[in-house]
């Protein structure tokens, strides 16, 4: 409410003509409503990203698990027939 009289007593003592001053003012606070994000549209959204953060690592440790045990596997197969070979 400050930034909008402070703004319409700029544009009036530069003698821009009230209708126009209040469009401006009008348009200002449109703008403001519908493109800047609050605070909780912040909180929300650093939420979001958290969740989908802690997902994401899950399904990450999930597939390092079972990569790592394939390759343990892999490399117990080859040492055993390695020693069978050379036996």
């Amino acid at each position: 409410m400050k930034t909008e009289l402070a703004l319409y007593q700029a544009l009036i003592s530069i003698n821009v003509p009230e209708q126009k001053a209040n469009a401006v003012i009008d348009a200002l606070e449109n703008d403001m409503h519908s493109l800047l994000a609050t605070k909780a549209d912040v909180t929300a959204l650093r939420t979001d990203l958290v969740a989908e953060l802690k997902t994401g690592m899950s399904q990450l440790e999930v597939k390092l698990t079972i990569r790592m045990g394939v390759m343990m596997s892999a490399a117990v197969g080859v040492l055993i027939a390695a020693m069978k070979f050379v036996h």
